[in-house]
């Protein structure tokens, strides 16, 4: 029951969302909404999250995995996507929203309820990790639903995320210190991060009607995201000795439902946003059942 609490009760903010465009309507802007958060919040999470922790190998190596498995299942992904549409942008949203799951506000929290604060720094790599490769070949691949491959690649380079982990990565590996007061600041900014992606995942859930989902598109997401996805984890971690904690924080991070980020980039790009909300939501519904296989096989 305290899972499912954790789990309701974070998506509070997405209710509050849903419930401010339903009362202001046309006054709430989502697209400013998106652009704030992504080009102004989302890189003080990156920046902060990069310099919780020292990185050295030990620690590394589960977002590293993590990196492996989302890049071995985007090329899979792609290449079955490829095959079964021939809309661009579906090919987009397939491969993409097929990998990434909500890794910050669901992941960590639920990492903290199920395994404690040991899992903190497992899941919270994994995230700034997952946020990397989103805006990097996330944004490339959106951004190919419209654009052409020289665009879609400086495109990449126009995200102030990348330059934030960049500046963070070089702070943490040279040892350089942030005041504790600023960092604090940083802090409550990664936060708000987190609670602005899902208000704007309510305020495009307000514009969404599910009933127009294409199934073959739904059908093909939630495949390759719950089935497909879980499958190559299991048959690259067994050539690794996880166990624990460690095994648990990354396996959960790949089973989390549909990343909020994917409705972000989906707007920026203009590849079919509202298609791309209602598919998070059904995985939030999808997740629930198979969170508890989850917890039922390996807690």
């Amino acid at each position: 029951m305290d899972n499912l609490i954790s789990i309701i009760s974070i998506y509070i903010f997405v209710f509050i969302g849903y419930t401010a465009k339903y009362i202001l309507k046309e006054e709430l802007n989502e697209k400013g909404i998106v652009k704030l958060n992504v080009y102004f919040l989302l890189p003080i999470l990156a920046f902060w999250g990069l310099l919780t922790q020292k990185i050295d190998i030990g620690t590394f190596k589960i977002p590293l995995l993590y990196l492996v498995i989302c890049l071995i299942a985007l090329t899979l992904t792609t290449l079955i996507a490829k095959r079964v549409f021939s809309d661009p942008k579906d090919v987009s949203i397939v491969s993409m929203a097929s990998v990434t799951g909500i890794t910050g506000s669901i992941g960590i929290p639920l990492g903290i309820t199920l395994f404690s604060n040991s899992s903190v720094i497992y899941t919270s790599l994994i995230n700034t990790t997952s946020m990397v490769f989103v805006y990097t070949i996330g944004v490339y691949i959106y951004s190919r639903g419209r654009y052409s491959i020289k665009k879609s690649f400086i495109n990449v380079f126009k995200m102030p995320i990348v330059w934030a982990s960049i500046v963070a990565i070089l702070f943490n590996t040279l040892d350089i210190t942030i005041n504790m007061s600023l960092f604090k600041t940083l802090e409550m900014g990664a936060y708000g991060a987190i609670v602005i992606q899902l208000i704007i995942f309510g305020v495009f859930l307000k514009e969404t009607k599910i009933r127009e989902v294409d199934m073959k598109l739904l059908g093909s997401v939630l495949s390759l995201k719950f089935l497909l996805v879980p499958l190559i984890s299991l048959c690259v971690l067994y050539f690794f000795h996880l166990k624990g904690v460690e095994l648990n924080s990354l396996l959960l991070e790949l089973i989390v439902p549909l990343a909020i980020t994917n409705i972000s980039l989906s707007s920026i790009f203009d590849c079919k946003p509202k298609i791309v909300t209602s598919l998070v939501f059904i995985s939030s519904f999808v997740f629930i059942p198979y969170l508890l296989i989850f917890l039922y096989i390996y807690k």
